[in-house]
């Protein structure tokens, strides 16, 4: 497969999170609310609309390859953010078994290294660049033109 086609298909699989995630956070803030309050940040719910809308505008620059390395160094100050404030500890829920707890830490350090490696991946697509199936491949065309 040509590289530039494996680097669309890249950008593709690296939106889609993002694009899901955006959209859910618009249509229903509170569950991402509740985990800023909890992590004690203030005004929760614009934070919430604020997380939501930023996902779904940078996942749509990636998935088009518009303005990509401003988006891809973003979303990986996002990724890396999201890692070390909601997903760096323990899980413990009161009145929750030992084991489901034990569980729930574990899903959250999964969490965290998930974040951590898509932010890796972010800072080699702003590092290389969207590949020539982009918007910004195109637009520089047409500037150089």
């Amino acid at each position: 497969m040509p590289q530039n086609v494996i680097v669309l298909v890249g950008r593709l699989l690296l939106s889609i999170m993002f694009l899901v995630s955006g959209f859910g956070k618009l249509a229903d803030p509170a569950g991402t609310a509740g985990m800023i309050t909890n992590a004690g940040w203030p005004a929760a719910t614009a934070l919430a609309y604020l997380a939501g809308l930023f996902e779904t505008v940078a996942g749509l620059a990636v998935l088009v390859g518009f303005q990509t390395r401003i988006a891809s160094y973003l979303l990986a100050a996002f990724c890396l953010v999201t890692a070390f404030v909601f997903h760096s500890g323990p899980i413990n829920v009161p009145d929750f078994p030992e084991l489901a707890n034990g569980l729930l830490s574990m899903f959250n350090q999964i969490m965290m290294m998930k974040n951590i490696t898509i932010a890796g991946a972010f800072l080699v697509l702003a590092g290389f660049g969207p590949g020539a199936l982009s918007v910004d491949a195109r637009v520089g065309k047409a500037v150089a033109a």
